[in-house]
């Protein structure tokens, strides 16, 4: 194929990443320019406190000329705040953990950014995404052969992307390239500095999707009011008699006896079983005297399942399994969020990495939340099927067994996971053969679908 007759737009956001996928890009002799996109003008809402994306701007701009590609500039914020910030303030509100950067990549990069590419001429659109693509041929129900793109892991372990692109459908894998998704992070170094690109020794973004480096209470402020609260931790007593958590044990037993088992399980069990504990602890108050003077004062009972040890400025602002901005001293190990109740406005907490509240092995992804980037390979009501799955990202692969039923599809990990939190996606990924071009097989990831926990 004559790549000069292929227009590539390259979104070149300053950083390394994209600018080495821009040179590789021209070396291969596409017809390439770069398109970079402001999503976000509001600097107050950084730590830095400066416009990010003005140096970006700046930086992109240079390596460019650098490459030898047009530069165009195009203002996406608008779109960004509706698509991205205003459901990210819209699921906290609710209490639950949205993934600004899977949203981005669904609703910007791959919609309104491509759609602006295209208006420039552009057949492909790539991003510096460290996760790779490729075209195959299948053979449909019907007998008829067409093609479907797949989304394979990075070649880097430790950088591999793919988690991000987990929204993408079919029309839009068909327009995307990702060219450094083969190369290990220190070679995309070595290739910056090798053509003598400014971006070369650019530290990686980090923080929302191109909002940057925020602290997140501070941010959602902006539209969600702070409202004081209660902080209850909950000590292992809570445990001993709850019926919810007598469900999560009868559940890892009957994982343990194998897939026959999971399969006889009906869709009532599995809606409990995916349920996360309610932690709702009463406390009675008790009168006392205090002091010389016996002044009259009113104080919490001891209760054996647990105690309030904080407060909180508002249930809405922390998410399953964080650790820091708790505030709350006196413990030999660090307290974790296990539940956030957001109409009582509490935030139940854990002590320690293995306490009983921050595991679980069942979630559900409702009907209307599941995606498959790889529709050929949908799973119809009744059908299971063993898949790695992750729940965040740089998480390593879990091995799950996926179960579809009318109320959802559901995940039971062989191993229960820490912090599963509503809001965020899971992913799922089945190992495919790749032939080499040394003639040696190899085996990749494919991550053929995804949905919202």
């Amino acid at each position: 194929m004559d790549n000069s007759k292929i227009k590539v737009c390259i979104g070149l956001s300053g950083g390394v990443d994209s600018s080495v996928a821009a040179l590789l890009l021209k070396q291969q002799g596409y017809d390439v320019f770069a398109l970079f996109m402001q999503n976000w003008h509001d600097a107050s809402t950084t730590l830095h406190g400066d416009c990010e994306w003005e140096e970006d701007r700046f930086v992109a701009e240079l390596v460019a000329r650098k490459v030898g590609i047009p530069f165009y500039f195009v203002d996406l914020s608008k779109e960004y705040r509706q698509r991205v910030v205003d459901y990210m303030f819209s699921e906290y509100e609710k209490g639950r953990t949205p993934n600004p950067d899977v949203l981005c990549n669904r609703e910007i990069k791959f919609d309104a950014f491509l759609k602006c590419a295209k208006k420039l001429g552009a057949d492909m659109v790539a991003t510096g995404h460290y996760c790779r693509k490729d075209t195959v041929s299948i053979t449909d129900k019907d007998g008829q052969s067409r093609q479907v793109h797949r989304i394979l892991a990075g070649s880097d372990p430790n950088k591999d992307q793919s988690y991000f692109l987990c929204q993408l459908n079919q029309e839009q894998l068909s327009q995307a390239l990702f060219p450094i998704g083969d190369i290990m992070k220190p070679e995309v170094r070595r290739l910056a500095h090798e053509a003598d690109l400014p971006s070369a020794d650019k530290k990686d973004s980090q923080g929302i999707c191109f909002v940057g480096k925020v602290d997140l209470p501070t941010f959602l402020q902006q539209k969600l009011k702070p409202c004081e609260g209660d902080i209850v931790e909950i000590f292992d007593a809570f445990y001993a008699d709850n019926e919810q958590y007598r469900n999560y044990e009868s559940l890892r037993q009957i994982i343990s006896e194998g897939s026959e088992k999971l399969s006889s399980l009906t869709d009532d069990q599995l809606l409990e079983f995916s349920k996360p504990i309610s932690h709702e602890v009463r406390f009675e108050t008790e009168t006392y005297r205090s002091g010389r003077k016996h002044i009259k004062k009113t104080r919490y009972k001891a209760n054996p399942f647990g105690k309030i040890v904080g407060r909180h400025d508002g249930a809405q602002f922390y998410t399953i399994g964080q650790r820091k901005g708790l505030n709350v001293g006196g413990h030999e190990q660090p307290l974790f969020v296990i539940e956030t109740d957001i109409e009582k406005n509490i935030i139940y907490v854990g002590e320690g990495h293995s306490h009983k509240g921050l595991s679980r092995s069942c979630l559900r992804v409702a009907p209307e939340e599941i995606h498959w980037i790889r529709p050929d390979m949908k799973m119809e009501v009744g059908e299971q099927r063993r898949y790695s799955v992750r729940i965040r990202y740089r998480q390593p692969l879990q091995d799950a067994t996926l179960l579809m039923r009318e109320s959802g599809l559901y995940i039971i990990f062989d191993t229960p996971q820490r912090g599963i939190t509503p809001g965020q996606f899971a992913a799922w990924y089945t190992p495919v053969e790749e032939t080499l071009e040394t003639g040696h097989k190899d085996t990749s990831m494919e991550m053929v679908g995804s949905g919202v926990i």
